[in-house]
């Protein structure tokens, strides 16, 4: 069971939209994957809720609330089916919460939008991600990349945000361009990948990268970031 948790201590980077989409696109391909909903928003559920019972399924998990009439672990139970876990974590998380969060991840993704400020922002999250000491080769490493989220090409700030992410010396994985469509999937209760209609084709495309990366082969070298971008994020 691979865990891959999106993360970032920014509010609106568009977690929930990397985690349903992720859910929706690995469940159009026939695998069972499950939906952790940490976030109190309750975003992610909620798209969940609006999912038709004749899509792909998909398991979801209110992980922000506790259910008082079962135990913990029993509500965090997986199927045995389930061979994706997606997990949308909330903003503001730092200290000993992101430390349990990392602890818990195969994969972590880190979305950031293309303005000054989610720039500045990240970069001190990113840092925190690396002091944890998780990020280590051998089986057991943390693999972390990068997405860009709600990009509109050819700006000067994703111009920006492009030689920032080339500087740290991290995966940037892939753009996903700003788009109506996203809004229009999310309200239906489905993925980008799930729209019909041939104008969503050029985004689609853009999660291929992201979604190879993830399923790379597992004895594949896992990518570890370096002394060099972890001294320019602590500079």
């Amino acid at each position: 069971m691979h865990k891959i948790i999106v993360l970032n201590a920014k509010g609106g980077s568009g977690k929930t939209t990397i985690s349903t989409n992720l859910a929706a696109c690995y469940a159009a391909k026939g695998r069972f994957p499950a939906l952790l909903d940490y976030d109190p928003q309750g975003s992610a559920l909620n798209w969940l809720r609006t999912r038709s019972t004749d899509m792909p399924k998909i398991h979801g998990v209110e992980a922000h609330k506790k259910n008082m009439t079962v135990t913990r672990s029993w509500q965090m139970r997986m199927p045995k089916e389930v061979d994706r876990v997606i997990i949308d974590t909330p903003a503001s998380i730092g200290g000993a919460d992101l430390a349990d969060y990392v602890r818990q991840a195969d994969t972590i993704i880190v979305p950031v939008l293309p303005s000054p400020i989610d720039i500045h922002t990240v970069t001190s999250f990113i840092k925190e991600i690396l002091v944890l000491g998780k990020l280590k080769t051998g089986p057991n490493a943390k693999r972390l990349g990068v997405v860009a989220n709600r990009v509109k090409e050819n700006t000067r700030v994703y111009n920006t945000l492009q030689a920032f992410l080339a500087g740290l010396n991290l995966p940037f994985i892939t753009a996903l361009r700003d788009s109506q469509y996203y809004i229009h999937a999310f309200v239906e209760g489905i993925g980008i990948h799930e729209l019909r209609d041939v104008r969503v084709n050029s985004l689609t495309q853009q999660w291929q990268p992201l979604l190879d990366w993830i399923d790379e082969e597992i004895t594949a070298p896992p990518q570890v970031a370096s002394h060099r971008a972890l001294d320019m994020v602590l500079d």
